[in-house]
Order: C-alpha cells, then structure tokens, then sequence
C-alpha cells in the first residue's frame, strides 16, 4: 500500500479543507437519477428556527441524525438529507422587534426604502415602548433580511460540524414554494371539512396579541392566593334570601364580574340541596345558578367553586357542557374592558365596574380585594400559595382566555376515529428509545380541544381565504371564499378575493382579506412535504416518502412530531415516516435543561474552534437517545476524551502506514494476527447490530474500545515484527497485513463519528479522490461488499480469540515490572517468568517471539499458576 503521510498530521485545519473538497465533490449529494425507492434512506431533518444563534444542544441531537445518515450512506444507501430554515413566527418577529428596534402597526402605509432606527442588533432596550411603529410590509422586509442573515451563520455552523446534508436540497418555511405547500395542505383540508372557524374561547397572550393553540402551553410555579367570598342565596323574587351564605375561595377574584355560575360535584352531600337555586354575586347584585359537574373537586377550596369566563380551561368546560352564557371581561390587551356585562345593571354594581375598567389584572384583582374588603364580603386575609399557571411557551404573561374568531384543524379531540387512527399509526412507527412513545399517546389521549392554527401576526404564512361584505359592510364570516389551487401562494391582505376586482376591497358587497396567519407549527407540521416536492415534484415525492426517520428533540414530541403526524395521516392516510429518534436534553453541570430563559445556554461556535469537531461530535454522539448529557464548559472531560481519539486515529495510521509490505505473496498467518482479527470480526457485528438498533452510542462504545486496545495493546506487540528485516518475511508480511487492514476497517467504523480525522487519513491512502464518507461499511473479514479481504486473501477466521488479550495482559506485567524496577522500558530482559492456568499459557506461547521482541526479553519462561501474571523479570544489569 503507497501511502501520502505528512510529516506532522494534525486535526487543526482538517474542517474547512474537507468541508471545502465536499462540497466540490458533492461527497453527500443526493443522486435521484441513480435512485430506486428500495435503496433510499430519507430523513426529515428538523428545520431549525432561524433567530438568533444555534445553542450547544443544537449540535447535540443533530450529530445523532448525521452519524445515522453516515452510516446508511455507507450502508449503500442513497441518503435524502435535506435541511431547512423555520424562519417564520414569532421567534423570528420578537428578534426582528429587539433587533431593529421596531414594531408591527398594520393601520401604517408602506415606506419605500425604509431604514430602521437600529442595525446590526444595537438596540439595548428592547421595550415595546422604545419600538418604532412601522407597516406591516417594511417589518416583514425586515424579518426576511434578518433570517437571510442567520441563516447563513447556522449554515456555516452546520458546515463546521459536519454535517453530511444534501445541501443542494434546502428550504425556507416562508419561501413561496413552502407557502403554496402549506396553502394547499390547508386548502384541502377545508374541503374535506378537516379545518374550520368558530368564535369560542381561545388561550390568548396579552404580549403577542395572538392566540395559542394547546401544544405551545408551559405550565410555570407561581405564587397566588386564595381569597374567601361570600355569595348571597337568592329569592325567587330576587331578593336576598334568608338562608346561609355560601363561601367560595378563588385565586381571580378580579372576574367576579364575568362569574356564570357556582359549581359543585353531583355527589357532594353538601351542595346537592343547593343545585338549582341561585345567589348573587358579591359587589355587582347578579344572579347566578348553582350547578352541579363532575370536574368539580370536593376536596379543594371550599368544594364549590365559581365558574367566570374565562379564568381556566376548566372554565371553558363548565361553560361548554352546561350551556351558560359568556361574560368575558378581559381585552386582547390584558385590561378589563370598559363596558360592563349587561346583566349588571345595579347603580352600586356599575360603579364598582367602573373601578376595575380599563386596568390590567393585576390592578384589577387589588382594586375587587379592597372593594371585597369595605364590603365586608371578603372573609379573613388572602392565603398565600404556590400553583401552576398557564404561559405561552415563548411568552413571560400568564394567558387570559378571550373569545374570538379563529381557524382550527381537527386532531381527534372531539373525533373518536381520528384519534383511534392516530393512535393506531404511532404504534406502526419504531421508537428510538421506545419509551417516548408512551409521551406520543399521552398527548394524543389527552386532547381538549382541535388545533388553533390561526395567529394574530403578522411574519406568518397567510390564511388563504377572504370574506364576503353584506349590503352593510358586514363579513359573512361562514361564508368564506376559499383560494382555489392552482392560484396558491396567495397574500388575501394583499391579493384580491376571486371574482372581485381590488377596488372592492372593505366595501359593502365587496370582500374582506383575511389577515391572520398560520401557527408556524402548521407550515412546519408539513416538512417531509416542503423538502420532498409534495405536489410540486412527484417523482422526488415518491422516491422519498414516507421517510425512513423523524429525528427531532422529546420536548416537541406534542408539537413537531403529533402534528406532522396528523397531517400526514389527513392527506396521506398514512405514518409520514418509518422510525421516530429522540434525542435528550442537554444540561447544565447542575442537570437542569439547557435554555435561554435560564440563561445557561451554551453556543458552539468557541467549543469547535478551541477543541474541533471531531472531538465535539464525539461527545454528543457518546450519549444513546432519550438520555440527557451533562455539559460543563469549563471542564469538557467527554470532548477532550474525543480530541484525544482523533488525534490517535492520526498517529497511529502514521505509524502503521510506515511499514513495508515484503515483496512477495503473503496473507495474515500468524496467531496473534489472527486473533487481532477475529476480535475485530466481532466488533464489526456488534457495531453494525448497534447502528441498525439506532444505538449510536453502543457502536461508537464498542468501536472505541477495541481502537485502544489495538493502539495500546496489539501495535506495540508486533511493532517490531512489523519492522524487522528479518529472514521471517512470511511472519513480517502478517503483521503488515494485519495491520493495515485493521486501520483500514477502524477508519470506516469512526468515520460516522469523527469524519475529518478519518477522511483525512483515508485520503492518504487513496489518491483517487474517493471518500472513507462513501466506503462500504465493512460486513466482515470476508465474504460480500464490505468485506475487508477478498476471498483468495481471507485469513482463517475465526481463529485464536483470547490470545491478543491474553498478550495484552502480559505486555502490561511486563511493563509494570520494568517500572517497579525503576528501569526505563528500553531495558534488555536477561530473562522473565510468566504464571498462569495451562490453557492460557499454551495459547500465550503462541506470541512468545512478540512479547520477548516488545519486552526485549532474552529467555521468556511459562510456569503453572492460578492466574495470568508476570512473576519473575532479571534486567540485564543482574537487577530482580
């Protein structure tokens, strides 16, 4: 084998040069004309959201899904692995606002060459209040230079790692082509009745002004306080009636005014007198029922409670189930809204409505505790407590639940054969780890309500509908006039109605655009359709779908993984993909969830430039699906461990690469060798066994280990046999063949792992040009593709599997007795003794010549004992 080593190898620089030779070479291109359905492995990569910085966890689940499609790769599969940018949504519009300075106000016209108070991410305050006001169409120019901008950063990034994508296949969740997908998606499912619009109470964030479906809710500790109120009993007549008052205790008594009803279990002995009779409500006078619901808890508070629109979902419940009518208070802006429920209408009831008007909750709730107070109604002091209260996950308000008009999808909630189906096709899909399938059916057993896929902003993909304005200028809201689609992508804020010319616009007769967009879940529930030409390139589609994998995070098992599941089995009617691979979190050294709100969140950018990537590949892909990884910056232990592995791929192929075959025809003879071999033989399996069990981790594991073992063990054994010039050139040519095909297989196995140390080496042994990224996979010593010998070369395998650890742990004792002996490790051996059970010396004898050669051993003797070690050593100098 002629081998082009440099003097120094080195990892340093190793990225941008096999990144650069790649991409010029399209190593990772996915080669459709070559391509049947059976030989290819797709992957539905995630779509990162493109705002702001990628964060160490990205590099973590994203190495997983880049050693599995390494290996396929090498398996002899066409790999589909496409990337794409999740660049719509209020992530993206929250960092435009902070970046630029500026704010959405859709009533404002367009300015043409407009430049924002801020560039390059310098403004400091980051309030609404600081925020220039401008139009819809200059924000959203701003939200598309801006996600241009990093996307180019996390592609650089992504190159840095790499990562084996196709980058020839990429997309933009807000790109037209990805509009016209979504568009369509949704466009179907109205005609199939799967999407709708109702007015209902809806999960609402005060910040954003935008609605939120169930999927994006966080549950977070906060402190409160129950408040005790009275209510009066009622008369038939509506007067206050003589019986006992009746106590509740609530944590919103700021939406005593919006109260329906009062409460309690049917099976309450306390309350079953009371259902069906009324009482009014402390400080606005109204009457109210007594109503009894299983979802009502005996053993909390006072065992009654009241029921408002809205403070809880359980709210909705109630109101829902038991008819009640609604009397929302609260505004899309957070404060209690400045007309009063009709049913208040007593002179003392509006004026303590005139109090809260107009006031944010929490103002609101101090202003009803001090009325409560001066009316005597409030019993006793507020008690403290600590309870979960619902946020939107990007939000940092508690939601309100407000009534408006919205877009749903149906998810089975109310569908008993949609949610059967769902549940049906999770279990078809292959979970990795399997437990994170219980989480899929949690969720979906779980549903309350059909996805809310409607937002109120503005950086989204459109809603492709318009209304029809009545004689007065009314919208017919249930009279929607859907995009057909062959006109999709369409803007209805922009684009006028079909049938109608644009001068008809918000006049009576005419049409009204819908303004909304879609949840960017909506459009990212659609990836293996954006990336696979769904629609709009058939061929493509049925070459890759369904895919092979969903790789993705466990946090988003409810949200990314349930709605594409959805989507799919609404057009398809079938799993969108074949295995599910969840990745763990990453944790700080304290094990609590890397995240920006924490502020613990680690970018990538200095750990690949201070340790490289291979090392940095090396710790994400230590860690098995569905485990958490602990990641401390100022002490890396795991990467360095890494950094360490691929500069001893460098050096030891060095080495090995130094050795001259014989002239001659010669193959793998010798017992050492052969059990080098042998146990390398089963490394292949156990690796190979553990990639097809996407377990990553195993592979790498069992792959290491024996790489050190080679390294440590097996290369200083027959080093100098390898360099002898000897007669024994039959004994020398072993070991060199040995050797090299060694190297030659541990390269193919690391490669998935720490691809620029490996693809470096291999490049020096094939000036073709050929890559280790797209070598067979070795299947074995011998027999079929991959394997590592030819058939009229292969050893005699398997063959001798305990002597090369049986010589490893001589080795060891030998060296361990020239260091007790204080003697450097060069020194001459006049003779040394080894103990042990007869069977292990009888194989042992078998590397004799190679221990006494490495030992510098001038007489190795084997004595009988009850285990393996080295009894005896005389050095040179008469020493003992």
């Amino acid at each position: 084998m002629t081998a082009n080593v440099p003097d120094k190898p080195a990892l340093e620089g190793l990225e941008g040069r096999w990144d650069d030779l790649w991409s010029e070479r399209g190593t990772y291109r996915f080669d459709r004309a070559l391509t049947t359905r059976e030989n290819v492995y797709s992957i539905d990569t995630p779509p990162p959201t493109a705002s702001g910085s990628l964060h160490i966890g990205h590099v973590f689940s994203y190495t997983h899904t880049d050693v599995i499609a390494r290996f396929q790769r090498m398996r002899g599969k066409s790999v589909f692995y496409p990337i794409g940018w999740d660049d719509n949504g209020l992530p993206t519009e929250r960092r435009v606002q902070n970046y630029y300075g500026v704010r959405c106000d859709p009533t404002l016209p367009y300015t043409t060459d407009y430049a924002p108070p801020y560039e390059g991410g310098d403004n400091k305050s980051g309030k609404a209040a600081d925020q220039k006001p401008i139009s819809r169409r200059n924000f959203i120019e701003l939200c598309e230079r801006l996600t241009v901008e990093d996307e180019k950063q996390f592609e650089a990034l992504w190159h840095r790692l790499g990562l084996s994508v196709d980058w020839t296949q990429t997309y933009r969740t807000i790109a037209d082509s990805s509009m016209r997908a979504s568009q369509l998606a949704f466009v179907r499912n109205v005609a199939r009745g799967e999407a709708y619009q109702a007015q209902a109470p809806t999960l609402w964030d005060v910040t954003f002004r935008t609605a939120v479906a169930q999927a994006e809710l966080e549950d977070k500790d906060m402190p409160g306080a129950y408040h005790r109120i009275v209510f009066h009993p009622e008369n038939a007549d509506g007067t206050t009636g003589a019986g006992d008052d009746i106590f509740i205790e609530t944590t919103r008594p700021e939406l005593l005014a919006a109260c329906v009803a009062l409460v309690a279990h049917p099976d309450d002995e306390r309350f079953k007198p009371l259902v069906g009779t009324t009482v009014t409500t402390p400080l606005f006078g109204v009457s109210v029922p007594i109503v009894a619901h299983h979802l009502a808890q005996p053993d909390k508070g006072a065992g009654i409670a009241m029921i408002c629109t809205f403070g809880d979902l359980t709210d909705v419940i109630w109101w829902r189930d038991l008819s009640l009518p609604n009397r929302a208070i609260v505004g899309f802006d957070g404060r209690i809204i400045s007309e009063a429920p009709d049913v208040i209408t007593s002179e003392s009831g509006l004026a303590a409505y005139a109090e809260i008007a107009g006031k944010t909750i929490f103002s609101a709730k101090q202003t009803v505790v001090d009325l409560l107070r001066e009316s005597g109604e409030l019993i006793g002091d507020p008690k403290p407590i600590i309870h979960p209260v619902k946020f939107f996950e990007k939000g940092d308000k508690p939601l309100e639940i407000v009534s408006t008009r919205q877009w749903y999808i149906r998810n089975g909630a109310r569908d008993e054969e949609l949610r059967q189906r769902l549940l049906d096709m999770g279990n078809e899909v292959e979970w990795h780890p399997s437990f994170m399938k219980v989480r899929y059916d949690n969720w979906v057993n779980g549903l309350t309500g059909d996805w809310l896929i409607s937002r109120q902003r503005f950086f989204g993909v459109p809603i492709p509908v318009w209304y029809p304005l009545d004689g007065d200028g009314n919208p017919v809201f249930d009279q929607p006039i859907v995009a057909d689609e062959a006109s999709l992508p369409v803007d209805p804020s922009t684009d006028a109605a079909p049938g109608y010319s644009e001068d008809r616009r918000n006049t009576p007769g005419g049409f009204l655009g819908e303004l909304d967009v879609m949840d960017t879940w909506a459009t990212s529930s659609l990836t293996p359709q954006l990336a696979g030409g769904w629609e709009r390139d058939p061929e493509l589609w049925d070459l890759v779908a369904p895919y092979d994998l969903r790789p993705q995070g466990q946090d988003i098992i409810r949200t990314w993984l349930f709605s594409t599941m959805l989507r799919s089995a609404l057009e398809d009617g079938r799993t969108p993909w074949k295995h599910a691979a969840l990745s763990g979190f990453i944790v700080d050294p304290d094990r609590k969830k890397m995240s920006k709100s924490k502020g613990n969140v680690v970018t990538p950018a200095a750990v690949l430039e201070t340790h490289g990537s291979d090392a940095v590949r090396y710790w994400a892909a230590s860690s098995r699906l569905g485990t958490d990884a602990a990641f401390d910056p100022q002490n890396p232990t795991q990467i360095k461990i890494g950094r360490r592995l691929a500069i001893k791929v460098l050096n030891a192929a060095k080495f090995v690469y130094g050795f001259e075959l014989p002239e001659g025809s010669f193959g793998v003879t010798h017992p050492l060798d052969l059990s080098m071999l042998t146990q390398l033989d089963e490394v292949i399996v156990a690796a190979t066994a553990a990639f097809e069990s996407y377990d990553h981790a195993r592979a790498l594991e069992v792959t290491e280990t024996f790489f050190w073992t080679f390294c440590d063990d097996y290369l200083e054994l027959v080093k100098e046999r390898a360099y002898s010039a000897s007669s024994d050139a039959a004994a020398k040519a072993s070991a060199v063949i040995a050797l090299q095909a060694a190297i030659d297989v541990l390269l193919r196995l690391l490669a998935p792992f720490i691809p620029f140390a490996t693809e470096e080496v291999w490049s020096w042994t094939h000036s073709d040009g050929s890559s280790v990224h797209r070598a067979l996979w070795p299947t074995g010593m011998t027999g079929g593709e991959g394997a590592v010998f030819a058939p009229d070369a292969a050893p005699a395998l398997p063959a001798h599997r305990t002597l090369l650890g049986l010589a490893g742990q001589a080795l060891v004792g030998i060296r361990r007795a020239k260091t007790d002996a204080k003697a450097s490790q060069k020194t001459p051996v006049v003779s040394a003794t080894i103990a042990g059970p007869a069977a292990a010396l009888e194989e042992l004898a078998l590397a004799s010549d190679d221990l006494k050669q490495v030992g510098r051993i001038e007489t190795l003797t084997f004595v009988d004992g009850p285990e393996l070690a080295v009894t005896e050593i005389v050095l040179e100098a008469g020493d003992a």
